[in-house]
């Protein structure tokens, strides 16, 4: 067995290349897990500032000065967050508090309707087996409403945090524009010379997730619009919050649209009942959600994040495990910072060979024979 582990920590540690990517690999974990609350104004400002870079460097582009093209795109984010702040907030809040109030009334037409159930298929389902189904739906209820206020109150608690955060964050976002040649230059001091490995890791994840953030945001806004243009139109009641939560759901791939299935068709039912109406909306949702998956998908990340279905849905349970809400919006990214440490990571020894001697370099091998390997990966 030591010598397995000694064999192993040979073929895949004594490239110095490896080592350094391992440990930068490390210290991020460790200093997310361990210091990611404390450190949440600093961490939130990096993601924001590598967000605008995109769009300050496409005005660069257009020979616009650097520090003006950060005064641009900085404003322009913040016009665009206070919009939304000062329109859609408000009107969601008051279809939640709306909604939280009519769910009582909800939850009575529910329990009439499952109480016919044992009269219509007794063999299937009991008199108390829908007591107790509707005794779990109450106190969820009432749990929901009670994480409502609690979480108003939290919030006019912490509202000095809040109004601390959105000074200061904008204000570091604004100097890592500003001045991230410096900032770079100054992290760079801390590593190796060579560390092109890690540089070739970064580079395939920095395009990937580039174009992955852009296009997300993209298909959110085009599948909110639609949706809310859609519900709208058949006057289905908490419009605004329902084509929220549809445009929301596709940062969740899979598991997010069969979840936003079940409030979309409660309220639907609620307010239609079975009727011709209920099943025109249902049918219409179901075509937003055919048409996001069948060609929206495909027509903005086609070979931007090639993930097998299993390791996306993998990836939202573990990174959503670790880091809550955040872990399952950033699931995507990170599971392609994963399969890219995997692709570049040199592979094991040819048999035969001693367990001391590194891996044969991409020098050693003939190009053609290295670039469907590499293709396939």
């Amino acid at each position: 067995m030591i010598d397995m582990l000694r064999q192993w920590y040979r073929r895949h540690f004594t490239d110095p290349q490896v080592v350094i990517l391992a440990m930068l690999l490390l210290a991020g974990f460790l200093i997310i897990v361990f210091a990611g609350r404390i450190l949440a104004p600093l961490l939130a400002s990096v993601i924001i500032a590598y967000l605008l870079e995109g769009a300050v460097a496409k005005l660069q582009r257009l020979r616009v000065p650097r520090i003006l093209a950060v005064i641009l795109v900085l404003l322009g984010a913040l016009l665009a967050t206070l919009a939304a702040l000062f329109s859609v907030v408000p009107l969601m809040s008051q279809q939640v508090t709306q909604l939280v109030r009519e769910l009582p009334g909800m939850i009575s037409e529910g329990q009439k309707l499952l109480l016919q159930l044992p009269e219509r298929y007794p063999q299937l389902i009991t008199d108390e087996q829908v007591f107790e189904l509707m005794g779990a739906i109450r106190a969820e209820a009432t749990q929901l409403g009670q994480q409502v206020v609690t979480f108003s109150l939290a919030s006019a608690r912490h509202l000095v945090d809040v109004v601390i955060y959105l000074i200061v964050v904008p204000l570091m976002v604004f100097f890592m524009l500003k001045d991230r040649d410096q900032i770079l230059g100054w992290i760079r001091g801390f590593l190796p010379r060579d560390t092109h490995l890690a540089s070739e890791v970064w580079g395939e994840v920095n395009v990937k997730i580039a174009s992955y953030v852009r296009g997300k945001f993209i298909e959110i806004l085009i599948v909110w619009v639609v949706s809310f243009t859609t519900f709208n139109w058949f006057q289905l009641e908490y419009a605004v919050l329902l084509s929220f939560m549809v445009g929301i759901s596709v940062i969740i791939p899979y598991i997010g649209a069969a979840v936003v299935t079940i409030p979309v068709a409660a309220v639907a039912y609620f307010q239609f009942g079975f009727s011709s109406e209920f099943a025109w909306v249902l049918v219409a949702y179901g075509v937003i959600q055919f048409l996001d998956g069948n060609v929206l998908v495909p027509l903005l990340f086609s070979e931007v994040v090639n993930l097998h279905p299993v390791a996306i849905i993998a990836s939202v349970f573990i990174f959503g495990g670790i880091w809550g809400l955040w872990g399952v919006f950033f699931a995507i990214p990170l599971a392609t910072l994963v399969h890219a440490v995997i692709k570049s990571w040199p592979r094991s020894l040819p048999p035969g060979s001693p367990p001391g001697d590194p891996p044969p370099s991409d020098g050693d091998a003939d190009p053609a024979a290295a670039i469907p390997a590499r293709d396939s990966a």
